[in-house]
């Protein structure tokens, strides 16, 4: 279970004063949501993803998935939390440009120390279940269609067998197609590998697609539904 307590954040703005990114939100996600963030430019709705996968720090509340409290961990510890319990997925997919598909999914594995024939039948594996199958697993991202690249994002998220998935405006770059399918994939995983599921998201298709939907306006949680 995910549990936000007045979470907020705060940044330094060019002119000497303060931005209030995130603004005292509350809620709660039990495991197997999937949930979307909807705001637009600007909201705050990005921040609290980073937020909720240890890229940034509050400066003020609580993160707590199960037991964890994400908000107050080390370093070091964030770098666990980062490696072993969420897995990101990206709008602009962040693939290793001179890897292929599989050995951009096998390296989160690797980071996690995993031996390599392990990671290579992992990886084989959660490719063929995103739909890539044979040479297409052995091409560089610049060979693959955008929808082909963020079916790996996803594979690569799903490599060390995270409780979260966070993905970022993941059918920004995308056909209206290629999104629809993205989304439907990732409203899956849910069922299929039991992984609560965030979606930041402008996109109402993409809003109303998921089972949770919080909204934010200027940093604050305004509706849940």
């Amino acid at each position: 279970m995910i549990t936000v307590t007045d979470l907020t954040k705060t940044f330094k703005s060019g002119g000497g004063g303060t931005v209030v990114a995130v603004d005292n939100v509350n809620f709660s996600l039990h495991d197997g949501a999937f949930a979307s963030i909807v705001g637009t430019s600007g909201s705050g709705k990005s921040t609290l993803l980073s937020l909720l996968g240890g890229l940034e720090r509050p400066s003020a509340g609580e993160i707590r998935v199960d037991d964890k409290t994400v908000s107050s961990e080390s370093d070091h510890e964030l770098i666990d939390y980062r490696r072993h319990t969420v897995g990101f997925v990206f709008q602009n997919f962040s693939l290793i440009p001179n890897l292929s598909a599989r050995e951009n999914v096998m390296l989160p594995m690797e980071f996690a120390g995993m031996p390599k024939h392990e990671r290579e039948s992992r990886a084989i594996e959660l490719l063929e279940a995103v739909g890539l199958t044979g040479d297409t697993q052995l091409r560089r991202p610049s060979r693959l269609s955008g929808g082909e690249q963020q079916r790996v994002a996803i594979a690569r998220a799903l490599s060390n067998r995270p409780k979260v998935i966070l993905a970022d405006e993941p059918t920004g770059n995308l056909d209206s197609k290629t999104g629809a399918s993205i989304v439907e994939m990732l409203g899956s995983l849910p069922e299929s590998q039991g992984t609560t599921v965030i979606v930041v998201t402008h996109d109402e298709k993409v809003a109303s697609a998921t089972n949770v939907r919080f909204n934010l306006e200027d940093g604050r949680l305004v509706r849940a539904e």
